[in-house]
């Protein structure tokens, strides 16, 4: 009876050890992709935006916008990201956040 218990003990912390590697596999590939499409973003701002002036006077509301996870934002922010997404379309699909984050980047 005992060595059935173990062998019991066993199975478990094997199929717990597997569960842990696999969830810690996904959160890994979820965090690398965000990361992957936050610098492709910024790449892609960061080249093209680099002296426009209606980007640069969004700086300390993209600043604040990022500081407060999103809960301020700003007119001239408001203003960048429409202009940023109307001059380059493969923009639209990206977030608020990583187009704040990429105006700050420049």
């Amino acid at each position: 009876m005992k060595t059935l218990h173990l062998g019991a003990a066993a199975a478990l912390f094997c199929l717990s050890t597997a569960a842990s590697a696999s969830s810690f596999y996904v959160t890994t590939d979820i965090i690398v992709n965000a990361i992957d499409a936050t610098s492709d973003t910024t790449s892609s701002i960061t080249g093209s935006f680099k002296n426009d002036k209606l980007v640069q006077e969004a700086r300390d509301d993209a600043a604040t916008y990022v500081g407060s996870a999103g809960d301020i934002r700003g007119v001239r922010l408001e203003a960048a990201l429409d202009h940023l997404r109307s001059q380059a379309p493969e923009l639209r699909q990206a977030s608020d956040d990583q187009l704040a984050q990429a105006i700050l980047a420049i």
